[in-house]
């Protein structure tokens, strides 16, 4: 029995040791907006052996696994003492979902998750699940992690086991390792869902960017990405909240949008990240979209892109949830260089790469969305005049360059 299990654990350590340095692959093709890498960065195998396995002959001599993970998805995302820091949330073979650290030096690979996942504090109310945390920054000097609190709702019918209530869980560190739990974000809306602390301060108030909702899964009468302001911090309180980007019919986000990461602040304004949930015949569909806010005053949407950004592409349509893409995470580094950290059917964690100018460029560039098919034609008609247009310009300068040349 020894030595099957000495062999089973050889293997274990080789297999696992060769996934996690498994080297990264630019794929070839690109939209010119971004790169897309081949391989996910973190999946449940990356997750360390002795998280999942009782590693003693004694008390499991088969070698079995002890503690399934299912997946790893939605990381927030940090530049930590010179590495890729993702907060990754991490879900359980028994549903229940957790936050561990995973960082990597270039960014792209070789992500190592730490020893321990994160102790998460409770308030007085325990979770009984938590998710989808957004690193932010913020200028007052602590790094905060908001996510996703849930808890069942305690108005569901009996034997209703699956209605919840969602709220904004805040917690605060300086180091990833120790966290201070705060209250949760209080807010006029039933359920909340997405939330995200802007970077800085707002007329002195801590700035909040929300998704207001009625109940757990529908966005009801309302909906969108909003907005609204707190006096503090450690009690947060928004007394008024306006939607800034709404649902659309018939567009990528008719359904349900909310923010991803905290926004990267550029000379042209606040570049942000979002999904965009609509329905299909075959059930939601999630993608991200992109547009831009303006720099002086942050809930005025300046520019906003038609369409998503990222659509889930080949594997990263099948998982979990498929035909989803979700962000809650990227890094600027300072020469420009952007790392989109996204995962994909709530499975798997992928990254692309950008940089500011293109992402720029990107935003402010290209046409919003008509919002009607007629629309859609006549942008495509104006592209394609503009390309004929400068067809003839170079022709014409190539012909009196000839005729030049001939006298």
């Amino acid at each position: 029995m020894k030595e099957v299990f000495k062999k089973r654990l050889a293997q274990l350590k080789e297999q696992h040791h060769l996934l996690m340095t498994k080297k990264n692959e630019i794929l070839p093709e690109s939209n010119g907006v971004y790169t897309r890498y081949k391989n996910p960065i973190l999946t449940a195998g990356h997750v360390p052996l002795t998280w999942r396995y009782d590693l003693d002959p004694v008390t499991n001599p088969f070698l079995m696994e002890r503690f399934g993970i299912n997946s790893t998805l939605n990381a927030g995302a940090i530049k930590w003492k010179g590495k890729y820091a993702l907060v990754v949330r991490v879900e359980g073979n028994d549903r229940k979902s957790f936050f561990a650290v995973a960082d990597s030096y270039n960014g792209i690979d070789n992500f190592q998750f730490w020893d321990y996942p994160i102790i998460m504090p409770e308030t007085d109310v325990p979770d009984t699940n938590i998710y989808d945390m957004r690193l932010i920054a913020h200028e007052d000097g602590w790094i905060y992690g908001l996510f996703c609190t849930e808890r069942k709702d305690p108005a569901a019918p009996h034997g209703d086991q699956s209605s919840a209530v969602a709220q904004c869980g805040i917690a605060r560190t300086k180091d990833l390792l120790q966290w201070e739990r705060l209250p949760d974000l209080k807010t006029p809306s039933a359920q909340q869902r997405n939330v995200v602390l802007h970077p800085e301060f707002v007329d002195k108030q801590y700035a909040f960017y929300t998704r207001p909702q009625d109940s757990f899964i529908e966005a009801g009468k309302g909906g969108g990405i909003g907005f609204g302001l707190a006096e503090e911090i450690t009690n947060a309180v928004i007394k008024k909240e306006v939607v800034i980007d709404s649902r659309v019919y018939h567009t990528i986000y008719e359904m349900k949008n909310g923010l991803g990461p905290a926004p990267i602040k550029t000379e042209h304004g606040w570049l942000h990240l979002a999904h965009g949930v609509r329905n299909t015949a075959a059930g939601l569909r999630y993608t991200l979209y992109m547009f831009m806010t303006d720099l002086m005053d942050i809930t005025r949407i300046i520019h906003k892109p038609g369409g998503y950004f990222i659509a889930p592409d080949g594997e990263e349509r099948i998982g979990d949830v498929s035909n989803v893409v979700f962000s809650n995470g990227w890094i600027a580094d300072e020469d420009g260089t952007v790392f989109i950290y996204y995962a994909s059917s709530d499975t798997r964690m992928h990254v692309a790469i950008s940089t500011i100018e293109q992402l720029t460029d990107y935003v402010m560039n290209t046409p919003e969305d008509g919002l009607g098919s007629a629309t859609s034609v006549q942008t495509i008609v104006k592209l394609i005049q503009h390309n004929h247009r400068q067809t003839e310009n170079r022709n014409e300068l190539i012909a009196a360059e000839g005729a030049k040349n001939y006298k």
